[in-house]
């Protein structure tokens, strides 16, 4: 559907381009775009592949213990009845870790084993059980201290001070996070599992 909507836009372009006799601009702004999106790639590329590894590093050494020990009580207010030495429990510290740091590249695989274990302990498999709500949710808001993504854009696109949103995303992202929380919670008073 997207890539019809797409495919829409730009025949608008071309078409208003030959109406306005503008057709020159158009092209030229496809062929800059083209350039500049790559250039973009290669930014962001570059940072991706360094954090996940960091993360894959992180991941198999016994560092993820303390972040785990970091994250505890966070984990065990979201999320009562996970026992701590779970690998769900492990993939959803993975997770919120990778999200804190702002790699939503990287958080994805953990939140994918997240799910997959939650389910597995899910009595209606039919269902969503509040636990994969919640962290669905969660993962959705990802709490970012360093929206590492965010500033390689903006670095890439030559912004003069790429840093400069960290304050605006430290907000937005906990009183999303706190936000969904106390919904979530209510909610769940309310739903009937199972």
């Amino acid at each position: 559907m997207i890539n019809k909507i797409w495919c829409f836009f730009i025949l608008i372009a071309i078409v208003f381009g030959f109406i306005n006799g503008t057709y020159e601009e158009v092209n030229n702004s496809i062929f800059s775009s083209i350039s500049s999106t790559l250039e973009l790639v290669i930014t962001l590329f570059g940072s991706m592949c360094f954090w996940s590894g960091i993360m894959n590093i992180v991941k198999n050494t016994s560092f993820i213990n303390k972040i785990q020990k970091i994250l505890a009580p966070i984990i065990k207010i979201l999320f009562p009845d996970l026992k701590k030495e779970s690998e769900v429990y492990k993939d959803i510290s993975m997770n919120m870790t990778s999200n804190i740091i702002g790699l939503g590249n990287a958080a994805t695989p953990c939140g994918l084993k997240a799910i997959e274990g939650l389910q597995g302990s899910n009595s209606s498999k039919n269902k969503l059980s509040n636990n994969m709500i919640l962290f669905i949710l969660i993962n959705t808001a990802s709490i970012q201290l360093i929206p590492t993504t965010i500033i390689s854009i903006r670095m890439g696109l030559g912004s003069k001070n790429p840093t400069g949103i960290i304050v605006g995303v430290w907000f937005a992202s906990i009183i999303s996070f706190l936000f969904i929380v106390f919904v979530c919670k209510i909610y769940f008073k309310f739903r009937k599992e199972g």
